[in-house]
């Protein structure tokens, strides 16, 4: 999204990424030669739900981490179950946007790409080692993902029309995390869903333009913070960043106190 559109929130914002970058840097921590090998990779490339992947032509390995044969199967096809229930859900969010004027903003993005998608669940796997791919599988919220938008004075009422569109159309809520009035970092709406029919879980982000705007600019840095390779003080220096960002994101009337629609929560799993 440019800064054209977004007119005085997208200058503020911009002038917000700039002073992080002055006071923080935004070049990542250099590793040395101990970083690249012996112990620490080792640690880093466990994962799979079986150790070490060693180098098996059937799994999967990127960025210090790696799924075995078994488990690079697994998500293979949960990816085939995501995209064949996929076509009903993007009709029934299509349906919320239109009826509550929203834009619908990043559709050809609604699939989280395989890489991506194979990257969490190994992360998953490596930091809790009691967990299987199973499980993991099945509590994703965010394989399909949809970001609804409205200016600022629309934000509220259209937040409320989609949420109860959906509803209306047989979604039961899964999460409702509202960040609006948090003090610090991320700005926006972010909830889940299950769908009526093929039970896929999905998620949809409620955004302003500025809001958007701030998601937009911080992922890189929210993206090298959750590596596994990244050291602890980088991650609280990527976290400045990302806090001076959002804090320039303006707070519409009334979307700190949202709440889901008067249906009931459902569990998501």
């Amino acid at each position: 999204m440019s800064t054209h559109h977004l007119g005085g929130a997208a200058a503020v914002l911009a002038a917000a990424l700039a002073l992080a970058t002055a006071t923080n840097g935004l070049t990542a921590y250099a590793a040395g030669p101990s970083d690249t090998t012996g112990k620490q990779t080792t640690a880093m490339r466990s994962g799979g739900g079986a150790g070490q992947c060693g180098d098996d032509p059937d799994g999967w390995e990127r960025d210090g981490l790696c799924l075995n044969a078994a488990n690079n199967r697994k998500v293979d096809a949960y990816l085939a179950r995501v995209r064949a229930g996929e076509p009903s859900i993007s009709r029934d969010v299509r349906a919320a946007a239109d009826l509550s004027q929203a834009e619908l903003v990043g559709f050809d993005h609604r699939l989280k790409s395989p890489d991506s998608l194979k990257r969490k669940v190994a992360t998953d796997l490596k930091e809790h080692p009691e967990r299987n791919t199973d499980d993991i599988l099945a509590r994703l919220s965010d394989a399909v993902r949809y970001t609804l938008q409205w200016p600022d004075g629309d934000y509220v009422t259209g937040v409320t029309i989609a949420s109860e569109v959906l509803s209306a159309r047989g979604s039961d809520t899964t999460k409702w995390s509202n960040t609006w009035g948090r003090a610090k970092g991320y700005k926006g709406l972010n909830t889940g869903w299950r769908a009526p029919v093929s039970r896929q879980l999905f998620e949809v982000q409620f955004h302003t333009p500025a809001s958007k705007f701030a998601q937009e600019e911080t992922h890189k840095l929210y993206e090298e913070q959750r590596l596994p390779s990244t050291r602890p003080e980088r991650k609280k220096e990527l976290q400045g960043q990302q806090d001076a960002i959002f804090a320039a994101v303006p707070v519409p009337d009334g979307a700190r106190t949202l709440a889901p629609p008067a249906t009931r929560l459902a569990p998501a799993a």
